[in-house]
């Protein structure tokens, strides 16, 4: 489930202790930072932020930002000349699944047409603090980290939606994938297309799976949903489509609220787990192992 905030109850202790620890040492990594770009889990190239200022066309932009709730002004680069810097012709990458991983593994998927839109920025620097942008950025989000290196930001009207678009921050790698290749034990392969559990798996991959797997591919902020049991096999289906909506209302957390989320795409959501239930892949299970007797 989505947006730059990180999410989920079991983990949240760990990801606010991770989070304190990144944020202590983004500021002192900053001259030497880096950006990954990686095609198919294969590394291609690594700019560090020298190299990428050097080598783009830098600018200020404001930006209305919806984590901040205010205007923004950072300095950066255009998101489509980093991505030719990376990957050569950013074209090829249209029709391609693309993984924006954070520093702490908060992984979010887009696609390359998207990405490829005028009014993305890598953004490096804040010119909004009162030091000017060599100074610290101002913390970010619920567990107050520093957004830096680098942070995609959004500059257009349409595009400052964050369940529409992808803001992560501290980003560190950008990967071009197959999502489907990449990750294939997450398909609902046995259910026809067309029907509830394909607009559930839809559901998953662009709000679910920069934090949760499912048979252990996909986001590892929170847990996995599918193994060793699926969600909906200890949790009621009006239980879990009212967490997703709004996990505010069971306990405090991390995980953001989708109220945009229609009632037909919770309800594929729920069949999306049911199919998926039927379709376990467990790559933590040994079968050879009795857990409750002594090797």
């Amino acid at each position: 489930m989505d947006t730059a905030t990180r999410t989920c109850l079991s983990e949240d202790v760990r990801s606010v202790l991770l989070a304190v620890l990144l944020a202590a040492t983004a500021r002192a990594d900053d001259p030497t930072a880096t950006l990954r770009f990686v095609r198919d889990g294969v590394e291609v190239k690594t700019l560090d932020l020298a190299s990428l200022k050097a080598a783009c066309p830098v600018a200020t932009v404001a930006i209305d930002d919806p984590y901040y709730a205010a205007r923004k002004s950072y300095v950066g680069c255009p998101l489509r000349t980093v991505l030719a810097l990376g990957f050569g012709d950013p074209a090829a990458l249209a029709d391609s699944d693309v993984l924006l991983r954070a520093r702490d593994g908060y992984t979010k998927p887009a696609r390359g047409a998207q990405l490829l839109e005028d009014g993305g920025w890598i953004a490096f620097a804040d010119a909004s603090r009162k030091d000017g942008p060599g100074s610290p950025w101002e913390p970010i989000g619920r567990q107050q980290v520093d957004p830096g290196p680098f942070y995609l930001v959004w500059s257009k009207p349409e595009q400052r939606d964050e369940n529409r678009y992808p803001w992560p921050y501290q980003l560190a790698t950008i990967e071009v994938t197959d999502l489907a290749r990449k990750y294939p034990h997450i398909v609902p392969s046995s259910a026809a297309p067309g029907t509830p559990a394909w607009e559930g798996f839809a559901v998953f991959r662009t709000d679910c799976i920069a934090c949760h797997s499912i048979n252990g591919e996909g986001g590892k902020v929170g847990p996995d949903l599918n193994v060793p049991q699926s969600i909906v096999e200890y949790r009621p289906a009006a239980q879990v489509k009212a967490y997703v909506r709004n996990p505010g209302t069971f306990r405090y957390t991390t995980m953001p609220a989708h109220q945009y989320l229609s009632a037909a795409q919770l309800d594929g959501l729920i069949a999306y787990f049911e199919t998926m239930k039927t379709l376990k892949h467990d790559p933590g299970h040994d079968p050879g192992h009795d857990p409750g007797h002594a090797p």
